[in-house]
């Protein structure tokens, strides 16, 4: 019969070397915290800047301008049919997605950088884009179909950074599916140009030289690649800020040949009549009327002008 000849006061092992080990580690974790360095603190310190609300231009006469400040959204897939290609989608905008490790407590995030669609629908640092000429167009002037231009990050926090694209390789291309991959970069180059092109394909060269209108689903193609920007909803990335879609230069054709809902963006600005909203938030007031209310709607369903 075998005698327990110690407490469990006695030490036994190499318990100097876990002593050290424990007090070594408490001690990085210290020094880490005190200088920031703890992911935790980059997190919060990334959210708190970049969350930041952001106030979007407002358009007077219904189109885009150069030097408007607006957010790129996708409007998103809600059929879920048969006949749908696309799996159903939420609306989701085109966000910075930045690392968090890489951010510390620098004074704005440095290219290249990913991005990614979130459906953060509100207007902020991490969503808000600057229509920025690259052919000498002034600040002010409307945007037209077919001509070039460059998305940028706000200032500040948010890094002035380009919106860019290139072709694929083995060794570049997006996360996921492995397609073309879209981020933003410091430098202003010809991988930044992007143009817009018409939604209905049957009447794009009626279109063309003509100005963009806000708030309209319109394709954005990559001047270089002649690939048009993609929110897909079947690729999920993981960011600080949850579950987002990846975001890629891909053109999506049905099968009339005209490009698909991933392909469909709009230039999102701000609500003139409410502080603080997008037009997008503004309701049709037409919606709720009766037909008692509007002469232009009646019982059978059929539209009639008075």
């Amino acid at each position: 019969m075998s005698i327990r000849t110690y407490t469990a006061n006695v030490r036994i092992g190499n318990w100097n070397e876990d002593i050290t080990l424990q007090e070594d580690t408490l001690k990085d974790f210290l020094d880490k915290k005190e200088k920031g360095e703890l992911i935790v603190q980059k997190t919060g310190f990334l959210k708190q800047n970049i969350l930041k609300k952001i106030d979007l231009s407002v358009t007077t006469d219904g189109l885009v301008h150069f030097g408007d400040v607006v957010m790129l959204v996708n409007p998103g897939s809600q059929t879920d049919s048969l006949h749908s290609l696309d799996p159903p989608r939420d609306p989701a905008s085109l966000s910075i997605n930045a690392d968090e490790s890489k951010v510390g407590t620098c004074s704005s995030i440095e290219g290249p950088c990913e991005v990614s669609a979130s459906r953060h629908l509100a207007p902020c640092g991490r969503n808000a884009f600057v229509i920025t000429s690259v052919d000498g167009s002034k600040v002010g002037e409307p945007l037209k179909y077919y001509q070039c231009f460059c998305l940028r990050s706000t200032k500040g926090f948010a890094g002035a950074l380009y919106l860019m694209s290139d072709h694929k390789t083995f060794q570049k291309c997006a996360k996921k599916s492995r397609l073309q991959e879209v981020s933003l970069a410091d430098e202003l180059s010809f991988l930044t140009w992007w143009q817009v092109m018409y939604l209905d394909p049957q009447e794009r060269l009626e279109n063309e030289g003509l100005p963009v209108p806000a708030n309209t689903k319109v394709l954005i193609s990559h001047s270089k690649t002649n690939q048009c920007l993609a929110a897909l909803g079947n690729y999920i990335l993981w960011t600080p800020f949850g579950k987002e879609y990846e975001v890629t230069s891909q053109t999506y054709l049905d099968s009339h040949k005209a490009e698909r809902d991933a392909n469909h963006w709009l230039f999102v600005t701000a609500n003139p009549g409410e502080e603080g909203q997008t037009i997008t938030d503004r309701l049709d007031p037409m919606a709720n009327m009766t037909s008692t209310q509007n002469p232009e709607v009646q019982t059978d369903g059929i539209k009639r002008e008075t």
